[in-house]
C-alpha cells in the first residue's frame, strides 16, 4: 500500500528525472520521481484535461491530487491574475510540485499536503480541477466530487478527466446528482473530460 502514488509517504527509492514538455503553448520542465503518479512524463489524461480546461485570468483554482504539478502549474500560467492551490496526500508529490513551480518561475500557487480536502476546507474556489485517483477506489473518487462541490462558489466549475473503462459513466452519474449542469466536453482515446457547473 505504501508504494501507491496515493499513499502519504512513498517508500520506493528515489529515481528523479527531468521531463521537458509544452502544455497550452508554455514550455516547462518537470522534475518527477518514483512513488508519484505518472513519473515517466505527463500522462495522456492530464494532457487532454489541460487542453480542454477553460479558465479565466482571475480564477481561484484548486487542483486536487496535483501529483508533481502539470495541471495546476499550467492553470496558474493561464490564470495569471488568479491563484492556484494544489493539494496531494503524497509528500513526495507535494515537494516536487513546489520545486517545479519554482523552477518554472510560477509564483501564484500554494502547494499543500492534504488528505483529500483536509487542508483547504475553510476556503472556497471558482474552479476545481482533478485527475482523480481511480485506483484509490470509487468511494474516494466520489468524495473528491462531493467535497469539491461544497468548496465551489456559485457559478463555479469542476473539471474531471476519467477513462471510460475506469468508471466514466458512474462518475457522470455522480456529478449529475451533485451539480446543476454536467457536460462531456471532450473524448479522446478513451478519456472523457467532464465539466460540472454549480449554479
Amino acid at each position: 500500500m505504501s508504494n501507491h502514488y496515493y499513499s502519504k509517504t512513498p517508500e520506493v527509492k528515489n529515481n528523479r528525472q527531468v521531463h521537458p514538455v509544452s502544455l497550452r503553448g508554455y514550455n516547462m520542465k518537470f522534475v518527477t520521481d518514483a512513488g508519484v503518479f505518472s513519473k515517466t512524463g505527463v500522462d495522456y489524461g492530464s494532457r487532454v484535461l489541460i487542453d480542454a480546461m477553460e479558465l479565466k485570468e482571475d480564477d481561484r483554482i484548486l487542483d486536487v491530487g496535483c501529483g508533481y504539478g502539470p495541471i495546476g502549474l499550467t492553470a496558474a500560467l493561464i490564470a495569471k491574475c488568479g491563484h492556484v492551490t494544489m493539494i496531494d496526500i503524497n509528500e513526495r508529490a507535494v515537494e516536487l510540485s513546489m520545486e517545479n513551480a519554482k523552477q518554472n518561475g510560477i509564483t501564484n500557487v500554494t502547494v499543500l499536503q492534504s488528505d483529500l480536502y483536509e487542508s483547504v476546507k475553510e476556503q472556497s474556489f471558482t474552479v476545481v480541477l482533478t485527475n482523480p485517483p481511480i485506483r484509490a477506489g470509487k468511494a474516494t473518487v466520489h468524495r473528491v466530487f462531493e467535497e469539491g462541490h461544497a468548496l465551489l462558489e456559485a457559478g463555479g466549475t469542476m473539471w474531471v478527466v476519467i477513462q471510460k473503462k475506469q468508471g466514466a459513466p458512474s462518475a457522470m452519474e455522480k456529478l449529475e446528482q451533485l451539480f446543476d449542469e454536467v457536460e462531456e466536453v471532450t473524448k479522446d482515446k478513451g478519456y472523457r473530460i467532464l465539466k460540472a457547473i454549480k449554479f
